[in-house]
């Protein structure tokens, strides 16, 4: 009896073995039939796109001419001084525009904002008119017999006669006034923002509005303008940047950089930022400030750094 026992126990014994290593063998199978199924799905294109990578294209078939892999980018171009003028250091400018000869500046800071006529060689106001203390002057651009000044947060601005400076008339506006110029037929106007706002020079009413935008996106804190030769020039406020924008399309063409403008002995002196942009069409001179600075510059533009 005790035989039998133990001949029954070596043949359950025997059975599971048999059982696991059929388990086993039947778990090699299925993975080894998946990987049979899987490899032609997914090895095989990557062994193909890496065979066409290496062999059949190079990167420039791939993805065109390098130099229009980076057309977007906005280029930035430099500048070379041309003249050197006295500006009033106690000018906190706002706008900026030259006329027939002369600067007309538009100043700003509550308490000393004014509008003035001076001569562009040696810096002497010729003509000044105050706004009352509680208005913060803003940009200023000539249109025909007029000069029209924008004021900060008011949302106010003004119309004076360009000789006498007479005022005579005052308009609204519902955003902030920043930068104003014009490019004969409106009036082009800045907040701050990224936006530009295209007004009636008569009723003051929008005609249109562009967003301002380069290659990373929507350009803000867009200052004093100038309108020359088709491009709006356009100081980004606490930068040294000038940017020049496409009117139709509100991009940006190109960056000015103004880095290094004002010499280290001037920039000790208690000066803000760069802000002032204005234009000499017949001559094609172009003459950049900032706010308290010293100095008045005629610039011209080199090309792309």
């Amino acid at each position: 009896m005790i035989c039998l026992i133990n001949t029954l126990e070596k043949i359950c014994s025997f059975l599971r073995s048999m059982w696991e290593w059929l388990l086993d063998a039947l778990r090699i199978s299925f993975f080894y039939v998946c990987m049979t199924a899987i490899a032609p799905i997914v090895i095989l294109p990557l062994l193909w796109g890496c065979w066409i990578l290496a062999y059949t294209q190079s990167p420039t078939e791939l993805y065109g001419n390098t130099k229009n892999f980076r057309k977007d980018i906005t280029p930035v171009c430099t500048y070379d001084i041309v003249n050197v003028y006295f500006h009033d250091p106690g000018a906190f400018t706002q706008g900026l525009v030259f006329d027939k000869g002369f600067l007309y500046e538009g100043t700003g800071l509550y308490g000393r904002s004014e509008l003035r006529r001076t001569e562009l060689e040696t810096g002497k106001i010729l003509q000044k008119i105050k706004l009352s203390n509680q208005l913060f002057g803003e940009g200023v651009t000539v249109l025909g017999n007029t000069v029209i000044q924008l004021t900060w947060k008011s949302h106010t601005g003004f119309v004076y006669d360009k000789n006498s400076f007479e005022r005579i008339q005052a308009f609204r506006y519902p955003t902030e006034g920043w930068g104003l110029t014009h490019d004969g037929t409106n009036l082009i106007m800045s907040d701050g923002t990224s936006i530009l706002y295209f007004l009636k020079p008569l009723t003051f009413q929008e005609t249109g509005r562009i967003e301002v935008f380069d290659h990373r996106g929507p350009v803000t804190q867009l200052n004093e303008l100038e309108y020359i030769k088709g491009e709006i020039y356009a100081n980004v406020w606490n930068t040294d940047y000038i940017v020049r924008i496409n009117p139709q399309t509100g991009r940006v063409i190109a960056r000015i950089d103004m880095a290094g403008l004002l010499g280290s002995k001037d920039s000790g002196l208690p000066v803000d930022v760069l802000n002032g942009i204005a234009y000499d069409e017949y001559r094609d001179r172009i003459f950049v400030t900032g706010k308290l600075w010293p100095k008045l510059f005629e610039i011209a533009v080199k090309d792309e750094k």
